[in-house]
């Protein structure tokens, strides 16, 4: 059962580390995951990454470098993240970071695939799309 806003999972502690471009986050459960602040931005639940529909999201290249200016919370679940590159529109829900940290390698692995597939890079300015 889930317990209020459909969380299964509450975060104890979450630290910014900006210096080394990453948000510590510790759960209830004890689990604890280290979020580098680039795989974070190119999995933002945003609409303007994740589109409206299955087969919409949009593969964000060139931003092995971003990182992460400012933590806004929303309401009891969830946190807004302001990325140096000016996106801020991603709400990241208590579940959504929960999910990015148990499945970090699988979701990494798939978003690097896809870079390759499309000829993009990691490397700003070697790449024509943004979003």
């Amino acid at each position: 059962m889930s317990g209020q806003y459909g969380t299964l999972h509450f975060p104890t502690e979450i630290r910014l580390k900006k210096a080394e471009r990453v948000l510590e986050v510790d759960f209830d459960d004890g689990s604890r995951f280290v979020l580098p602040a680039e795989y974070l931005r190119v999995e933002s639940p945003s609409a303007e990454v994740q589109g409206h529909g299955p087969g919409d999201k949009t593969i964000v290249a060139g931003r092995r470098h971003v990182g992460i200016v400012a933590l806004e919370p929303v309401g009891n679940y969830a946190i807004r993240i302001q990325f140096d590159d000016l996106h801020d529109t991603g709400i990241f829900s208590w579940e959504t970071l929960y999910r990015l940290g148990t499945r970090h390698a699988e979701i990494w692995q798939t978003y690097l695939d896809a870079l390759a597939a499309r000829g993009l890079s990691r490397d700003p300015g070697a790449n024509s799309r943004r979003a």
